[in-house]
């Protein structure tokens, strides 16, 4: 796609990477036919290619509006649109973008500046545990969106306390040990179950994906940057093999490391360094297996109902992984049922999205919730599994099933038989 970009744009990063995504579109519309807010709402600025085109219009020195800024806001960030592309455009790069310069330019409403001052500084604060503690404790008075995101969570269980000679380290998230820490938990004993010692560094904040998606670029900067430093000694010493994200929204973050500080003099190699050494859980799982079936022979807890999975869009589009998690459970026995014709779409959870478009959210939800019951025919599932904290609180605020990380299927499996 041709592209003059206008003075202020050129020989500045974000202007020049700009362009060279712009560059790769060839405008075919593949991208519309999967994208989900073009499915619900029927409208080209609505779907990838629409929105690519608004952009195209900023960069060349046309004023924004704030119909420019509500249709970049309604888009999910699923990168559906990315797998789909003939091109390889980075949809997602190019998006960030343009809701950054597109921010700067259009001032938002008092409402909407405070709701999302608050969820780039709430969601990433020590705060949130005390505060998520108390919400719940005074849950029946708050606003029902509000209420949906407070549910209970389960006791985590015990963490390992053996030392192994391999080790990884993990990212604990800024939301999660609140939200559902035995995933966490859960994360911890299966590795140890394989041999391996899990480390969390305690100085490691949060990914950065809440402010680079809110249009704060450089306050996700500053968390790489945190994240780095906290890793980097064990890293260093070469004590740790890998770097492990059990939610793949924080995965598909930290693997994009280089690429952001990739102009940093000071930060680039390591960060470089950190992003290569960064694995998904269930990348993981070929090397987990052997060592964990000698240890389930025979004691295995499967269901006899089956286990619906929703593949997260940082997963499946963001990681571009894809299978891992439902042949590795099948191996087992799990009988794992995934969406006949929507496991590509997104569920409507989208990190901040849920609450910041929650009309479109719900919608996607209560689609993606009627495929995966739709999966499992007439049986009722016994659970369904995901790979990402969003997705598992927002499917479960709907759901009349539990919503679970698949970690935990594996962590009830090494637990001792029930006698």
């Amino acid at each position: 796609m041709q592209t003059q970009l206008a003075p202020q744009y050129k020989r500045t990063a974000e202007g020049e990477e700009a362009e060279a995504i712009l560059r790769k579109c060839v405008h075919c519309g593949f991208c519309t036919a999967t994208c989900p807010t073009y499915q619900l709402l029927g409208d080209e600025l609505d779907g990838p290619r629409g929105r690519i085109y608004l952009i195209k219009q900023v960069l060349e020195g046309h004023e924004p509006t704030r119909k420019t800024q509500q249709h970049l806001d309604r888009c999910l960030t699923c990168r559906n649109c990315e797998s789909t592309c003939p091109s390889g455009v980075q949809y997602g790069k190019l998006l960030d973008i343009g809701r950054h310069i597109v921010d700067e330019q259009v001032a938002r409403p008092l409402g909407e500046r405070s709701k999302r001052a608050a969820l780039r500084a709430g969601l990433t604060s020590k705060a949130f545990a005390p505060a998520m503690a108390l919400g719940r404790i005074v849950k029946p008075l708050l606003p029902a969106g509000l209420q949906e995101k407070l549910a209970s969570a389960p006791k985590p269980g015990a963490w390992p306390s053996r030392e192994h000679p391999r080790k990884v380290l993990m990212l604990a998230g800024c939301v999660q040990p609140a939200m559902m820490p035995g995933i966490n938990t859960a994360t911890a004993r299966v590795l140890d179950a394989a041999g391996i010692q899990t480390i969390v560094a305690q100085a490691a904040t949060c990914c950065g994906a809440v402010k680079q998606h809110l249009s704060d670029p450089e306050g996700a900067l500053a968390q790489a940057k945190a994240n780095i430093d906290a890793w980097w000694p064990y890293v260093a010493r070469k004590e740790v093999e890998a770097i492990v994200m059990n939610a793949s929204g924080c995965g598909v973050m930290v693997k994009d490391y280089g690429h952001l500080l990739r102009h940093d003099a000071d930060y680039a190699e390591r960060a470089a360094t950190i992003a290569g050494l960064t694995r998904d859980l269930s990348e993981l799982l070929p090397d987990l297996l052997p060592r964990l079936v000698p240890q389930l022979q025979g004691k295995l807890r499967i269901p006899d109902a089956p286990l619906a999975y929703h593949p997260p869009c940082t997963l499946q589009h963001g990681q571009q992984l894809r299978g891992g998690v439902e042949a590795a459970l099948r191996s087992l026995g799990f009988d794992i049922r995934v969406a006949r014709t929507e496991s590509h779409l997104c569920c409507g959870s989208a990190g901040t999205y849920s609450v910041l478009q929650p009309e479109l959210s719900h919608q996607l939800r209560d689609r993606k919730l009627h495929a995966l019951d739709d999966a499992c025919g007439d049986t009722k599932p016994a659970a369904i599994l995901s790979a990402n904290i969003g997705c598992i609180s927002h499917l479960q605020a709907a759901s009349g099933v539990p919503v679970r990380h698949w970690i935990e299927v594996l962590d009830d499996a090494l637990l001792p038989s029930e006698t």
